[in-house]
């Protein structure tokens, strides 16, 4: 694998980019003051422009969707790259040599030159067989396509190719080109014959090229099409250092875009029910490459789909109604915790896959089957109780107990207790033994959560009350940080004297925290890198948000701020917790007998009068308001 960019080659990229001219090729930006800049946002739909950028910084900021960052971060959710990525197709702009690391000192150019000539070298093999796909040879690949709906647009659309007969056509086809024969077997397109020359992977043919997020041909998917063809059904490039099928969906660098702005995503079995779907209007279909549908399959939805707390995604699950299409979608289930989102299944009820539903009935089936879509957990509950005879006693108990745990596991909490009404409704059975399976069930967590659980039941601390967003207090805590992350310099010491115990609001608490985790602002020098630091060092989803809502969001002040400004918003500030420290003080003073606990009394009184000495000091530095 190639190593980490150097962090002064990052922080040079980042310098030399113009955040402008990168956004401005997407989206058309209008001046909106201040030398800012305002368009409609590119990650959702928008009547009025809520997108912002701001030159001066280099960072952008969504108020619709929450989203921001710098030129990097925008590449990344608007082409959905790596970061790696993204930061080498801006240094290509900006004509910047960008130097690796690994864990010492020593550069790993050979290894990114090495991904560079295999991308290549797939390129090459990609156009390639689509050329030989209008080859006589390849006629029955022609027709395998049109048998299933294909025509000639569509194999052009999605790359369709074919490996003629002949032991190294390709072979010799991409040495002439300056491959080299060790190149060729690391990106899997040949292997060594028993003789020890190399041969073509794929023969006699038909081919789809499997991209990556960016669009560039990482592998191939090879059908086999002639009866004395002995080999699998399904070939697949084998595993190399750009091809890993437990990353790899089909059809995502066409699915992509749409997956992102419907926030939806269908999961086929095979290149043609992409295809079908695709073509149906059902453009968020993808599938997976010769391996069963996993976590890292996941993860990458999951960074399409922003699938987070704040934005409910779909993933729909579409299998055959066979055994085997039954087992696959009880193993999704499996993995359905790992999404935030809601998860569905829709099944054909002939049994037919998409491809074959498009054929037989036309779009309109393909479509009607994705809308028809229903819960993975009803399905999954359905097919565990279906293995048993409801009619005797022993098998309604048994589906109970093989049932129970799927509704435990619901991570909707709120969702089980009308599963359970539904599951003693379908079992014939009153709701408490079903209720008393469920809740035995979902008592059964790993060992951390059951420390977890004794936990919750301990009292928990009283809490001081926490402001609204848009309360006085709240204010003045955001246009604290707005300070320290537009003008860190200017902020400095008086900033940093105040640590998080000072901000009321929970998410305002995490980004000083992070402020201070990013060395603090007397040592910043302001700009994306700063807004960035700050941003990595927030645990919190609310919190990077904010941060990149703070960086761009105008000061509350007519004109440049100045110290005596900074000096009069930390005195606000700071004001406001010394506030609610003096009225907690109070109440606890109350509760207090001055004669029997006299001395408990005193000690409380004469901190209540040191507070309320300091609070009067604040307000007269506090007296220029905002």
């Amino acid at each position: 694998m190639a190593g980490r960019i150097r962090d002064e080659d990052v922080a040079l990229v980042r310098e030399r980019t113009s955040i402008a001219d990168v956004i401005s090729e997407s989206v058309t930006l209008r001046p909106a003051g201040g030398g800012n800049l305002k368009g409609l946002c590119p990650f959702h739909d928008e009547k009025s422009p809520s997108f912002n950028v701001s030159p001066a910084r280099n960072v952008w900021y969504c108020f619709g969707c929450g989203q921001g960052g710098d030129a990097i971060k925008f590449l990344m959710d608007a082409e959905h790259l790596t970061f790696v990525e993204s930061v080498e197709r801006l240094a290509g702009r900006a004509g910047i040599q960008l130097r690796y690391m690994e864990a010492g000192p020593a550069p790993v150019r050979a290894q990114q030159g090495q991904k560079q000539r295999l991308v290549a070298a797939h390129a090459a093999a990609a156009e390639f067989y689509a050329g030989q796909l209008g080859t006589p040879a390849a006629r029955a690949a022609r027709e395998f396509l049109a048998q299933r709906g294909f025509d000639r647009a569509a194999a052009q659309r999605y790359g369709c190719g074919f490996a003629p007969d002949g032991w190294d056509p390709l072979t010799r086809h991409l040495r002439q080109q300056g491959f080299t024969g060790p190149e060729l077997v690391t990106a899997g397109l040949s292997r060594e014959a028993r003789s020890g020359s190399l041969i073509d992977r794929f023969r006699r043919r038909l081919l789809w090229p499997i991209r990556d997020l960016a669009g560039d041909v990482i592998g191939f998917g090879a059908r086999r099409l002639f009866d004395d063809d002995d080999g699998p059904k399904y070939l697949n490039t084998p595993e190399t250092p750009i091809y890993k099928k437990s990353h790899v969906l089909y059809g995502i660098d066409q699915a992509k875009r749409e997956i992102a702005k419907q926030g939806r995503a269908v999961i086929v079995e095979g290149y043609t029910d992409v295809m079908a779907c695709h073509l149906a209007d059902v453009p968020v279909a993808v599938a997976t490459c010769g391996t069963a549908f996993g976590a890292d399959h996941i993860g990458v939805l999951r960074r399409l789909l922003m699938d987070t707390d704040g934005r409910e995604g779909e993933v729909i699950f579409t299998f055959d109604g066979d055994a085997a299409g039954q087992k696959a979608a009880l193993r999704a289930f499996e993995e359905d915790q790992r999404f935030v989102g809601r998860t569905f299944i829709a099944v054909s009820p002939d049994s037919m896959d998409p491809c074959e539903l498009r054929l037989a009935k036309g779009d309109t089936a393909v479509r009607d089957l994705v809308a028809r879509r229903e819960p993975l957990v009803d399905f999954a509950l359905r097919q565990a109780i279906s293995r048993y005879d409801l009619d005797t006693v022993d098998g309604r108990v048994e589906a109970m107990r093989r049932a129970a745990p799927l509704v435990a596991r619901i991570k909707d909490r709120e969702k089980r207790p009308e599963y359970v009404r539904k599951l003693a409704g379908d079992l014939g059975m009153e709701i408490e033994p079903v209720q008393r399976a469920v809740q035995a069930a979902a008592a059964q967590p790993p060992a951390a959560g059951r420390a977890e659980g004794r936990r919750a039941a301990e009292p928990a601390p009283p809490r001081r009350p926490e402001p609204t967003i848009d309360s006085p207090q709240s204010l003045v805590e955001r246009e604290a940080l707005k300070l320290a992350l537009q003008v860190p310099v200017l902020a400095g010491p008086m900033f940093d004297a105040l640590d998080e115990a000072a901000y009321l609001h929970p998410v305002h608490r995490v980004l000083r925290a992070a402020v201070a985790a990013a060395g603090g602002a007397a040592v910043a020098t302001g700009g994306a890198v700063w807004i960035e630091q700050v941003r990595d060092a927030c645990a919190d989803l609310a919190a990077r948000a904010l941060v990149g809502e703070l960086a761009v969001e105008p000061l509350r002040i007519d004109g440049d701020p100045d110290p005596r400004y900074v000096s009069v918003t930390l005195a606000r500030l700071e004001l406001g917790s010394v506030t609610v420290r003096v009225r907690d003080l109070k109440s606890k003073i109350q509760r207090v007998n001055p004669v029997a606990n006299k001395d408990e009394y005193f000690a409380l009184f004469g901190e209540l009068l040191s507070l309320e000495q300091h609070a009067r000091a604040l307000r007269e530095q506090a007296a220029g308001g905002l």
